[in-house]
Protein backbone atom coordinates (compact mmCIF):
# COMPACT_ATOMS: atom_id res chain seq x y z
CA UNK A 1 0.00 0.00 0.00
CA UNK A 2 1.14 3.52 -0.29
CA UNK A 3 0.12 6.60 0.70
CA UNK A 4 -1.51 9.72 -0.81
CA UNK A 5 -0.30 13.27 -0.22
CA UNK A 6 -2.11 16.41 -1.15
CA UNK A 7 -2.86 20.09 0.47
CA UNK A 8 -6.21 20.15 -1.99
CA UNK A 9 -8.46 18.97 1.24
CA UNK A 10 -6.59 22.06 3.41
CA UNK A 11 -7.08 24.42 0.16
CA UNK A 12 -10.81 23.70 -0.08
CA UNK A 13 -11.81 24.31 3.66
CA UNK A 14 -9.73 27.11 3.46
CA UNK A 15 -11.55 28.64 0.59
CA UNK A 16 -14.76 27.72 2.41
CA UNK A 17 -12.81 30.76 5.06
CA UNK A 18 -11.49 33.12 2.74
CA UNK A 19 -14.80 33.66 0.40
CA UNK A 20 -17.27 34.43 3.24
CA UNK A 21 -14.74 37.27 4.85
CA UNK A 22 -14.48 38.73 1.63
CA UNK A 23 -17.51 40.02 1.28
CA UNK A 24 -16.96 41.66 4.69
CA UNK A 25 -15.23 44.00 2.88
CA UNK A 26 -17.76 46.99 1.34
CA UNK A 27 -16.46 47.58 -2.57
CA UNK A 28 -15.83 51.49 -2.41
CA UNK A 29 -12.67 51.03 0.23
CA UNK A 30 -9.65 51.17 -0.89
CA UNK A 31 -8.34 47.73 -0.08
CA UNK A 32 -11.71 46.55 -1.89
CA UNK A 33 -9.78 45.31 -5.24
CA UNK A 34 -6.66 43.81 -3.93
CA UNK A 35 -8.53 41.81 -1.73
CA UNK A 36 -11.22 40.97 -4.88
CA UNK A 37 -7.91 39.74 -6.87
CA UNK A 38 -6.75 37.87 -3.90
CA UNK A 39 -10.17 35.70 -3.92
CA UNK A 40 -10.00 35.18 -7.65
CA UNK A 41 -6.21 34.00 -7.70
CA UNK A 42 -6.88 31.86 -4.57
CA UNK A 43 -9.95 30.15 -6.19
CA UNK A 44 -7.89 29.90 -9.11
CA UNK A 45 -5.25 28.30 -7.90
CA UNK A 46 -7.49 25.84 -5.99
CA UNK A 47 -9.32 24.89 -9.60
CA UNK A 48 -5.47 24.60 -11.37
CA UNK A 49 -4.70 22.19 -8.04
CA UNK A 50 -7.95 20.06 -8.95
CA UNK A 51 -7.20 19.89 -12.32
CA UNK A 52 -2.90 18.87 -11.98
CA UNK A 53 -4.38 15.83 -9.46
CA UNK A 54 -6.60 14.68 -11.43
CA UNK A 55 -5.11 14.62 -14.77
CA UNK A 56 -1.74 14.87 -14.89
CA UNK A 57 0.31 14.36 -11.16
CA UNK A 58 -0.69 13.35 -7.98
CA UNK A 59 2.14 12.84 -5.14
CA UNK A 60 1.87 9.87 -3.31
CA UNK A 61 4.35 8.58 -0.07
CA UNK A 62 6.14 5.23 0.68
CA UNK A 63 4.76 3.29 3.96
CA UNK A 64 6.48 0.31 3.68
CA UNK A 65 9.68 -1.35 2.24
CA UNK A 66 8.01 -3.98 -0.47
CA UNK A 67 9.71 -1.43 -3.57
CA UNK A 68 12.90 -1.13 -1.36
CA UNK A 69 15.88 -0.23 -2.98
CA UNK A 70 14.04 1.53 -5.79
CA UNK A 71 11.67 3.67 -3.24
CA UNK A 72 12.39 3.23 0.50
CA UNK A 73 10.46 4.19 3.42
CA UNK A 74 9.74 7.58 3.52
CA UNK A 75 10.19 8.62 -0.19
CA UNK A 76 7.82 10.80 -1.49
CA UNK A 77 7.37 10.61 -5.30
CA UNK A 78 5.42 12.26 -8.60
CA UNK A 79 3.15 9.82 -10.60
CA UNK A 80 1.83 11.07 -14.01
CA UNK A 81 -1.87 10.37 -14.51
CA UNK A 82 -1.95 10.06 -18.20
CA UNK A 83 0.54 7.92 -19.06
CA UNK A 84 -1.85 5.20 -19.56
CA UNK A 85 -5.66 7.39 -19.94
CA UNK A 86 -7.65 7.85 -17.51
CA UNK A 87 -10.55 5.37 -16.33
CA UNK A 88 -12.69 5.34 -13.59
CA UNK A 89 -10.21 5.30 -11.08
CA UNK A 90 -9.02 8.46 -11.88
CA UNK A 91 -11.07 10.53 -10.43
CA UNK A 92 -10.39 11.56 -6.93
CA UNK A 93 -14.03 11.95 -5.54
CA UNK A 94 -14.85 8.07 -6.55
CA UNK A 95 -17.89 9.95 -8.63
CA UNK A 96 -17.06 8.22 -11.80
CA UNK A 97 -18.93 5.18 -13.04
CA UNK A 98 -17.34 4.64 -16.62
CA UNK A 99 -15.95 1.75 -18.00
CA UNK A 100 -12.81 0.91 -19.73
CA UNK A 101 -10.22 3.52 -20.24
CA UNK A 102 -9.81 6.86 -22.26
CA UNK A 103 -6.67 7.60 -24.70
CA UNK A 104 -5.67 4.75 -23.34
CA UNK A 105 -2.17 3.38 -23.66
CA UNK A 106 -0.30 0.13 -22.50
CA UNK A 107 2.13 0.08 -20.03
CA UNK A 108 6.02 -1.11 -21.24
CA UNK A 109 7.24 -3.64 -19.17
CA UNK A 110 9.55 -2.50 -16.14
CA UNK A 111 7.36 0.46 -15.28
CA UNK A 112 6.43 1.32 -11.83
CA UNK A 113 3.15 1.82 -11.51
CA UNK A 114 0.52 3.20 -9.00
CA UNK A 115 -2.77 0.47 -9.55
CA UNK A 116 -5.51 0.06 -7.12
CA UNK A 117 -5.91 -2.96 -4.73
CA UNK A 118 -8.14 -5.43 -6.94
CA UNK A 119 -10.20 -7.16 -3.95
CA UNK A 120 -9.99 -3.40 -2.58
CA UNK A 121 -9.63 -0.59 -5.17
CA UNK A 122 -10.19 2.01 -2.35
CA UNK A 123 -6.34 0.86 -1.85
CA UNK A 124 -2.93 2.63 -3.87
CA UNK A 125 -0.43 -0.24 -4.36
CA UNK A 126 2.92 0.32 -6.13
CA UNK A 127 4.31 -2.45 -8.06
CA UNK A 128 6.57 -3.03 -10.78
CA UNK A 129 4.81 -4.29 -14.23
CA UNK A 130 6.76 -8.08 -15.09
CA UNK A 131 4.50 -9.80 -17.40
CA UNK A 132 2.12 -8.61 -19.71
CA UNK A 133 -1.30 -9.97 -21.17
CA UNK A 134 -0.87 -13.59 -21.99
CA UNK A 135 2.28 -14.32 -21.01
CA UNK A 136 3.34 -16.92 -18.61
CA UNK A 137 5.33 -16.23 -15.30
CA UNK A 138 6.95 -17.68 -12.97
CA UNK A 139 9.56 -17.48 -10.29
CA UNK A 140 12.38 -20.22 -9.75
CA UNK A 141 15.01 -20.39 -7.20
CA UNK A 142 14.28 -16.75 -6.76
CA UNK A 143 14.90 -15.77 -10.80
CA UNK A 144 11.86 -14.18 -12.62
CA UNK A 145 10.86 -16.35 -15.92
CA UNK A 146 8.75 -15.28 -18.63
CA UNK A 147 7.30 -17.70 -21.31
CA UNK A 148 9.86 -20.26 -19.58
CA UNK A 149 12.91 -18.01 -20.30
CA UNK A 150 14.93 -17.17 -16.96
CA UNK A 151 15.28 -13.30 -16.81
CA UNK A 152 18.95 -11.84 -16.63
CA UNK A 153 19.81 -11.70 -12.55
CA UNK A 154 23.61 -10.86 -11.44
CA UNK A 155 24.74 -10.40 -8.15
CA UNK A 156 26.06 -6.65 -7.53
CA UNK A 157 27.01 -6.92 -3.68
CA UNK A 158 25.67 -7.62 -0.05
CA UNK A 159 22.28 -5.38 1.22
CA UNK A 160 22.51 -4.06 4.30
CA UNK A 161 19.53 -4.89 5.93
CA UNK A 162 18.24 -4.67 9.02
CA UNK A 163 15.47 -7.99 8.44
CA UNK A 164 18.43 -10.40 7.63
CA UNK A 165 21.97 -10.35 7.89
CA UNK A 166 22.56 -12.14 4.06
CA UNK A 167 20.61 -10.35 2.15
CA UNK A 168 21.95 -9.52 -1.58
CA UNK A 169 21.23 -6.41 -4.01
CA UNK A 170 20.96 -7.72 -7.91
CA UNK A 171 20.38 -6.55 -11.31
CA UNK A 172 17.67 -7.54 -12.43
CA UNK A 173 17.15 -7.01 -16.68
CA UNK A 174 13.73 -7.47 -18.51
CA UNK A 175 13.95 -8.87 -21.67
CA UNK A 176 13.30 -4.72 -23.35
CA UNK A 177 16.10 -3.81 -21.33
CA UNK A 178 14.55 -2.15 -18.51
CA UNK A 179 17.63 -2.71 -15.49
CA UNK A 180 17.04 -2.10 -12.34
CA UNK A 181 17.86 -3.27 -8.55
CA UNK A 182 16.13 -5.71 -6.16
CA UNK A 183 16.89 -7.13 -3.20
CA UNK A 184 17.01 -10.76 -2.23
CA UNK A 185 16.77 -11.45 1.42
CA UNK A 186 16.96 -15.07 1.79
CA UNK A 187 16.97 -18.06 0.20
CA UNK A 188 14.33 -20.21 -0.82
CA UNK A 189 11.28 -18.23 0.46
CA UNK A 190 8.04 -18.38 0.20
CA UNK A 191 7.69 -16.36 -2.85
CA UNK A 192 11.13 -17.96 -4.52
CA UNK A 193 9.43 -21.00 -6.04
CA UNK A 194 6.02 -20.34 -7.68
CA UNK A 195 3.53 -21.93 -9.95
CA UNK A 196 3.33 -20.68 -13.86
CA UNK A 197 0.92 -17.96 -13.50
CA UNK A 198 -0.82 -17.10 -16.63
CA UNK A 199 -1.75 -13.85 -17.49
CA UNK A 200 -5.09 -12.79 -18.61
CA UNK A 201 -5.82 -10.53 -22.10
CA UNK A 202 -6.30 -6.79 -20.10
CA UNK A 203 -4.41 -8.18 -17.08
CA UNK A 204 -0.63 -7.59 -15.48
CA UNK A 205 1.40 -9.21 -13.56
CA UNK A 206 3.14 -7.04 -10.29
CA UNK A 207 6.55 -7.83 -8.67
CA UNK A 208 7.69 -5.49 -5.70
CA UNK A 209 11.77 -5.01 -6.06
CA UNK A 210 11.98 -6.82 -2.18
CA UNK A 211 11.07 -9.83 -3.51
CA UNK A 212 11.16 -11.65 -0.20
CA UNK A 213 9.12 -8.89 1.73
CA UNK A 214 6.71 -7.66 -1.17
CA UNK A 215 2.29 -8.63 -1.45
CA UNK A 216 2.39 -8.62 -5.10
CA UNK A 217 1.02 -10.65 -7.97
CA UNK A 218 2.07 -14.07 -6.53
CA UNK A 219 0.00 -13.30 -3.74
CA UNK A 220 -3.07 -11.58 -2.12
CA UNK A 221 -2.78 -8.68 -5.39
CA UNK A 222 -3.42 -11.40 -8.32
CA UNK A 223 -3.36 -10.12 -11.83
CA UNK A 224 -4.03 -6.31 -12.32
CA UNK A 225 -6.73 -5.12 -14.51
CA UNK A 226 -6.11 -2.48 -16.88
CA UNK A 227 -8.64 -0.49 -15.85
CA UNK A 228 -7.12 -0.51 -11.92
CA UNK A 229 -4.02 1.32 -13.46
CA UNK A 230 -3.71 4.67 -11.77
CA UNK A 231 -0.17 6.55 -12.85
CA UNK A 232 3.43 6.23 -13.76
CA UNK A 233 5.87 6.79 -10.90
CA UNK A 234 8.17 9.48 -13.11
CA UNK A 235 9.98 11.25 -10.69
CA UNK A 236 11.19 10.87 -6.72
CA UNK A 237 11.29 14.68 -4.69
CA UNK A 238 11.80 13.65 -1.50
CA UNK A 239 14.29 10.63 -0.61
CA UNK A 240 14.78 10.16 3.08
CA UNK A 241 18.11 8.63 2.66
CA UNK A 242 19.13 12.22 1.48
CA UNK A 243 20.49 10.70 -1.85
CA UNK A 244 19.23 10.04 -5.65
CA UNK A 245 20.09 6.57 -5.38
CA UNK A 246 16.10 5.81 -5.96
CA UNK A 247 15.53 8.69 -8.28
CA UNK A 248 18.13 6.45 -11.02
CA UNK A 249 16.57 3.27 -10.19
CA UNK A 250 13.02 4.88 -11.21
CA UNK A 251 14.13 6.36 -14.21
CA UNK A 252 16.33 3.88 -15.64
Amino acid sequence: MIGRYSGFGLMIVWAAIVGPLARWFKPDKWYAQGVSVFVMAFYATIVAGFIVRTFLFQSFSTPAGSMVPTLLEGDYFFAAKFAYGYSRYSDPFGLSTFEGRVWGAEPQRGDVVVFKFPPDPSIDYIKRVVGLPGEKIQMVEGVLHINGVPVELEDIGPYASEASGTARLQRETLPNGVSYSVVNLTDNSIGDNTRVFEVPEGHYFMLGDNRDNSSDSRFTVGFVPYENLGSKVVRLYWNSKGTDYSLRQIVH
